[in-house]
């Protein structure tokens, strides 16, 4: 789904968009949302720069989003960032073993399943994991 994310006509293309209640659209379109509750964003190489920067910072002006979320492609890793009276949180989830929380849906998901046949090099793995005995 489409996404406005500012009143002047930004738009952006989130890879998953969910909508608490009854989803509010935009431009006289039915492909444009204007009441997010949590996005979640896959980071790959040539978006990442665009996507923790300008993006990020139209979505924390956004008075209906509670949550958004990066998800690395590199390696077993969830940020998500919640919106709290003081401002924003981050939670960091590291290594195929832990389980992220979407406090915004109730829902929580094992990194397992996000990343499930999905193979990485040993290196990024490993430096994933945490050490024996931390």
């Amino acid at each position: 789904m489409r996404t406005r994310v500012s009143p002047d006509g930004l738009y952006t293309y989130p890879d998953i968009v969910v909508v608490c209640g009854q989803p509010k659209f935009g431009d006289n379109r039915s492909d444009t949302i204007v009441n997010p509750t949590l996005v979640i964003e896959v980071l790959s190489p040539s978006t990442e720069a665009y996507d923790r920067g300008f993006k990020a910072e139209q979505y924390r002006q956004m008075e209906t989003l509670k949550e958004y979320a990066f998800v690395s492609q590199n390696a077993p890793h969830v940020e998500v960032y919640r919106r709290e009276s003081a401002g924003w949180l981050l939670s960091d989830y590291s290594g195929i073993q832990a389980a992220c929380h979407f406090a915004s849906v109730d829902c929580g998901v094992a990194l397992a399943d996000i990343y499930e046949d999905v193979s990485f090099a040993a290196s990024e793995t490993d430096s994933a994991r945490p050490s024996p005995g931390n």
